[in-house]
C-alpha cells in the first residue's frame, strides 16, 4: 500500500512580487511558489492509479517527490513501512521511477542499461542475472538484447526503459507521463506492460492527459487542480461527481468545480 498524506513544495518565486493580485496564480504569494500545496492518495497493491490534471496542477512534482528526486516541505509517503520522503536511500529500493523524458546511455547495449541499473540497486550477479532473463523474456527482448542502444528502434528503447525501472523488483512503481511523444505501437507496448504488472500485486501510479489509457487501465484516479487533491477516488465515482458518463466531460466538470 502507497499512502500519501498532505504532500507540500514550495520553491522561490520573488518576480511574483511584482504581480496584479488579478493577474497571480494563487499558489504564488510571500515570494514563493507553492507548486504542491495538499496533495493526498492511496494506492493498493494490485491497483492502478491515474493521477490527472491540468497543465501545471502539480503532477510532476509530486512524482519527483515520491521518486525522492525533490524533497518535501511538508507531508508523508509510506510504503511497506518506509517513509518515502524521510529516509530517500531506502525509499529507491522500493521504487521503480520511468518518464516520457529518460534516456538511455546509447553507447551500451540494451542488456548493459539494464545491468548498469540493477548493480546501482546492489543487485547480486546471479540474481541479476536472472532478473534480466526473465524481464528479457517477459517483453520480448532477446533479439536484440545485444545491440547498442543507440541503434535501437523507439519501441525497443520503451522497452529497454521498463526493463530498467523494474530490474530490482521495486514494491511501487511510478511513471511520469510514459507515453508522451510515443508512436501507437510504443505506447501500446507500455500500456500492456501496465495491465499485466498488475497481477504482481504491486501498486502502480501513473499520469497522463490521455482519459482513455485512464478509463482502459485504472482502478483509482487522483486529480491535482492548482497543487491540491481535487478528487480521490475510483472511476465510477469520478464519473458520478462530474455528472457524467465520459470521462472526459466528468473530469472537466470536476476541475471546474475547484476553480
Amino acid at each position: 500500500m502507497l499512502d500519501v498524506r498532505n504532500l507540500a513544495k514550495r520553491f522561490p518565486h520573488p518576480a511574483a512580487k511584482g504581480k496584479s493580485a488579478q493577474a497571480r496564480d494563487p499558489r504564488d504569494h510571500d515570494g514563493w511558489f507553492h507548486a504542491v500545496r495538499d496533495v493526498s492518495f492511496r494506492c493498493a497493491p494490485g491497483e492502478v492509479l491515474g493521477l490527472l490534471g491540468p497543465n501545471g496542477a502539480g503532477k510532476t512534482t509530486t512524482l519527483r517527490l515520491l521518486s525522492t528526486a525533490l524533497k518535501a516541505d511538508h507531508g508523508s509517503a509510506w510504503v511497506h513501512g518506509v517513509d518515502l520522503l524521510k529516509d530517500p536511500l531506502a525509499a529507491r529500493q522500493q521504487i521503480g521511477f520511468l518518464s516520457g523524458s529518460t534516456g538511455l546511455y546509447g553507447r551500451l547495449t540494451a542488456r548493459e542499461n539494464v545491468e548498469y541499473f540493477g548493480r546501482l540497486h546492489g543487485m547480486s550477479a546471479p540474481y541479476l542475472k536472472r532478473r534480466c532473463d526473465e524481464l528479457f523474456e517477459l517483453l520480448g527482448m532477446h533479439e536484440y538484447a545485444n545491440k547498442r542502444a543507440d541503434t535501437l528502434s523507439t519501441g525497443m528503447k520503451q522497452k529497454c526503459a521498463i526493463a530498467r525501472t523494474v530490474v530490482h523488483e521495486p514494491r511501487i512503481v511510478i511513471l511520469d507521463e510514459p507515453t508522451t511523444g510515443l508512436d501507437v505501437m510504443s505506447a501500446k507496448i507500455l500500456l500492456d506492460f501496465i495491465a499485466g504488472y498488475k497481477a504482481l500485486q504491486v501498486p502502480l501510479i501513473f499520469s497522463t492527459h490521455h482519459l482513455h489509457e485512464v478509463e482502459k487501465l485504472c482502478d483509482r484516479v487522483c486529480i491535482i487542480n492548482r497543487g491540491k487533491t481535487a478528487f480521490n477516488g475510483t472511476v465510477d465515482e469520478l464519473r458520478h461527481l462530474g455528472g457524467s458518463a465520459d470521462l472526459y466531460d466528468a473530469f472537466v466538470s470536476v476541475i471546474h468545480q475547484e476553480i
